[in-house]
C-alpha cells in the first residue's frame, strides 16, 4: 500500500514539473519577478496553465494558426460566434448600415440573376421584344454552353 502512495506522489511531482516546464508557464514566469514565480504552489501553477489555455467563450468557428513567410512568422485567428454583448448606439447604427448595404447588394444580385435567367429563357423560346435588337447574351450563351 505504501508503494502505491509513493508512486502516486512521485507521479504527481513529475506532472507538476511538466506543467512548470510548459511554454505558457515559462513565458508567464519570465514576465514576473523570480521571487513571485517561486511562490506559486504546484496546484496554483496547474490552475494558471488552465486559465492561460482557456481561449475564452465558445465560438462556432475557432481557427488559430501560424504561417511562415520567408524569415517571418505570422499568426492568424478566425473566430465566429454569436455576439452576446450589448452594442453601443454607434455600433447599432453601424450594424444597421452594414445590414442595409448587405441586404441591398443581395437583393440586387438576385434580381440581376433573375432578369438574366428570364432573358435567356425568352431568347431560347424565340421571343423578340424589339425586332432586330439583341444584347448578344443568347448568342454568347449558346456558344459557351450549348455548342
Amino acid at each position: 500500500m505504501e508503494d502505491s502512495t509513493e508512486t502516486q506522489l512521485e507521479h504527481k511531482h513529475q506532472s507538476n514539473q511538466s506543467v512548470e516546464q510548459s511554454p505558457e508557464i515559462k513565458r508567464l514566469f519570465q514576465r514576473i519577478p523570480a521571487n513571485v514565480a517561486k511562490s506559486f504552489t504546484p496546484e496554483q501553477i496547474t490552475h494558471l496553465r488552465s486559465a492561460i489555455n482557456n481561449r475564452g467563450g465558445e465560438h462556432s468557428v475557432d481557427v488559430r494558426g501560424t504561417v511562415s513567410i520567408f524569415k517571418w512568422r505570422y499568426y492568424y485567428v478566425v473566430l465566429i460566434g454569436k455576439n452576446k454583448r450589448t452594442l453601443s448606439s454607434a455600433e447599432l447604427r453601424m450594424a444597421k448600415l452594414i445590414n442595409t448595404i448587405f441586404l441591398t447588394g443581395f437583393v440586387t444580385f438576385v434580381l440581376l440573376i433573375s432578369l438574366l435567367t428570364l432573358y435567356i429563357i425568352k431568347s431560347a423560346l424565340g421571343i423578340n421584344v424589339f425586332e432586330h435588337f439583341s444584347f448578344g447574351i443568347w448568342d454568347w450563351f449558346k456558344s459557351q454552353f450549348l455548342l
